[in-house]
């Protein structure tokens, strides 16, 4: 990550934070996944933006304070048998010398040394509420800095959450954060042509997943996210993830696959026939989603409401649901009644950065957030039409979502994931051509 970026997110969350508080961040910890294997690491998304270190077991603290702002390191010191087993580390020098940290000490000093640092602190922030055990960390520090460092200048007394400043930093992407996820979203894209291009009846849903997953490390990424790859009535269940089953000819494919670079992550999904040409009905259904998403991403401009994509959306589709004969009434009833939703039933979007379902507020006391130039977003209406009573049959096992990434700009939006290919006759082109 950019040392300059990172230095200038910790001046201003301690800005933020004030001279008489202080900002106190701890990294993911390794978890286990079964006996004597962990899962593979992937840090703390608040701690990674503003430390940019990507090692288990540490623990940062940014003092602001007149006479020089303190950014404070807790790490895992060097240890030549463990290196041996588990990879180079760091250490106290390396805090120093590579994260400019301007102290560093050993994490397992942390309970003897944080009572003093926070002795003379009127305020604490810290990601409050998310992991119970640290949050009875940091109340045990509080009674030791009150309990033993009576001759501190300020007694400190309040506990407050840093998510809503640090959450809200993060909101606003920057030049070099835009670039990440567009490098991202240049690898989810050739993963996706991939898959297109492999994708044949008779194969199975695991084997198009491996291509994407081929295309994501060839890249020097890693899945966002785990990947979606439903065939049939699979692409009716939301977050299916099993990716097993027989890809069937005559049956639409539904992909929500994302790579994640340094961090940042891309959400793209497609929706395609496995035999690479849509019948007429596909056809119409996967027309009028396009139709939506295109008409949720023009509401993507600064002024405009965080809803106003969601909205837009829910009105094309209603209308194409009453046209197809799956609703029946005047669009606006059936659009207050919701009764779109047994077709429709989740939102439109969501904000991406680090984390695939990004932090920040989507409302500000029960009114919906403005979109700004620097959010990102993602759009992605769909229709689901599974098997179930008053259906047409020739609808049945029909899920298509169609999902890309948006940037709000100054003067409107920028589709980052716009070069891949959502017009169906080009996918079934893309799907005829010479696998890979």
């Amino acid at each position: 990550m950019n040392t300059k970026e990172l230095l200038k997110r910790r001046k201003m969350l301690m800005r933020m934070v004030g001279h008489k508080g202080v900002a106190i961040i701890p990294s993911a910890k390794s978890v286990p996944r079964n006996r004597d294997v962990d899962h593979i690491f992937r840090q703390d998304s608040d701690f990674l933006y503003l430390t940019g270190f990507e090692e288990p077991n540490a623990l940062a603290l940014l003092l602001p304070d007149k006479g020089g702002d303190q950014y404070i390191l807790f790490c895992r010191e060097r240890d030549v048998e463990q290196e041996i087993w588990n990879g180079y580390r760091e250490g106290l020098e390396g805090a120093k010398k590579n994260y400019f940290a301007n102290k560093a000490y050993a994490i397992s000093q942390m309970d003897e040394i944080l009572p003093r640092l926070l002795s003379d602190r009127e305020r604490i922030f810290y990601p409050m509420g998310r992991d119970a055990s640290f949050d009875s960390k940091v109340i045990n520090w509080v009674k030791q800095s009150r309990g033993s460092y009576q001759a501190a200048k300020h007694t400190m007394h309040e506990l407050r959450s840093l998510d809503y400043l640090l959450h809200d930093m993060r909101l606003y992407k920057s030049r070099s954060e835009v670039s990440l996820m567009r490098k991202a979203a240049k690898v989810s894209i050739s993963a996706h042509q991939r898959a297109m291009q492999a994708c044949k009846p008779g194969m199975h849903e695991y084997e198009v997943e491996a291509e994407l997953l081929y295309e994501f490390k060839k890249a020097g990424c890693v899945p966002a996210y785990p990947s979606i790859v439903g065939g049939g009535s699979n692409a009716c269940i939301l977050h299916y993830i099993e990716n097993s089953q027989m890809l069937n000819d005559g049956e639409l494919l539904l992909i929500d696959a994302g790579a994640e670079y340094q961090g940042y992550a891309s959400d793209i999904t497609r929706t395609f026939p496995i035999n690479g040409v849509f019948s007429k009905i596909q056809r119409e259904v996967y027309e009028l989603v396009l139709e939506a998403q295109i008409a949720a991403i023009r509401k993507v401009k600064p002024g405009n409401h965080w809803n106003d994509p969601h909205q837009e959306a829910v009105k094309v589709l209603t209308k194409g649901l009453v046209s197809l004969g799956l609703l029946k009434g005047k669009p606006a009833k059936l659009i207050r009644d919701e009764e779109y939703r047994q077709f429709y039933m989740h939102r439109t979007g969501h904000w991406l950065g680090l984390d695939v379902h990004d932090v920040g507020d989507y409302r500000f006391d029960e009114e919906w957030r403005l979109l700004e130039p620097g959010m990102t977003l993602t759009v992605e209406p769909g229709l689901y039409l599974a098997r179930a009573k008053g259906v047409p049959k020739c609808f049945w096992n029909m899920g298509i979502r169609i999902e890309d990434d948006v940037l709000v700009t100054k003067d409107g939006n920028q589709v980052i994931t716009e070069k891949l290919t959502r017009d169906p006759d080009e996918i079934e082109t893309l799907m005829a051509a010479t696998v890979h």
